[in-house]
């Protein structure tokens, strides 16, 4: 999974994604990744989980962003499931993959620091918006206010924020939640996994569920 490019910067050349780096070092990544995941379900591994618990906070027919939804693993879950699934990812071949395994939801190649889907006809009322699989942490370090700010403006009155990744990949969690208060989010809950054990000091995972401020 993977987040967006950075918004335009002094010389107005884009910042690039921590993923975008990786895929033009090694341009097989994207590929293998899609692989990957194809391969954890057809050996039946739970690859779902994150959707489970989304799909639990929400009645039949809620309004759903899969943000740097990758694949579309989780997406393709909650379309399933009875909801109205749009999914955002800057990397072309996750998205191509998304729309040939899972069908159904809107898949759009995007930017998450730059995230405006009102102009791309997709109305901003999400009831949730789920960013999974460490897309915080794939996003270059100096959009990440930028993409919670994308987040916040893309929430229906009620809606809620679900974010989830590890400890030691460049983002402390006490960055994380000062970034994410100066997007005007708010932690409602914090959680160590996506079963729902609790949040400690010493946590290797982070679950927050956010809202607006």
């Amino acid at each position: 999974m993977s987040g967006g490019e950075g918004p335009e910067h002094g010389g107005g050349e884009r910042v690039p994604s921590r993923w975008e780096e990786m895929v033009a070092e090694n341009p097989a990544h994207s590929s293998w990744y899609v692989e990957r995941f194809r391969t954890m379900v057809a050996q039946g591994q739970d690859t779902v989980g994150e959707a489970r618990l989304i799909d639990a906070m929400v009645p039949r027919g809620a309004r759903i962003l899969d943000a740097g939804c990758g694949p579309g693993r989780l997406g393709g879950y909650l379309h399933r499931a009875g909801h109205t699934v749009v999914g955002v990812d800057v990397d072309p071949v996750l998205i191509a993959a998304a729309e040939e395994d899972h069908p159904g939801p809107r898949w759009l190649v995007g930017d998450l620091a730059e995230l405006d889907l009102p102009a791309r006809g997709v109305a901003a009322d999400f009831d949730v918006i789920v960013c999974a699989g460490n897309v915080m942490t794939f996003v270059a370090p100096s959009t990440r206010v930028a993409v919670l700010r994308a987040f916040a403006a893309h929430l229906g009155p009620r809606g809620r924020v679900v974010i989830g990744f590890g400890a030691g990949r460049d983002y402390p969690f006490d960055v994380f939640f000062a970034d994410a208060a100066a997007a005007g989010l708010a932690a409602q809950l914090r959680l160590a996994t996506w079963d729902l054990r609790p949040f400690s000091d010493d946590a290797e995972f982070l679950v927050a569920v956010l809202g607006r401020a």
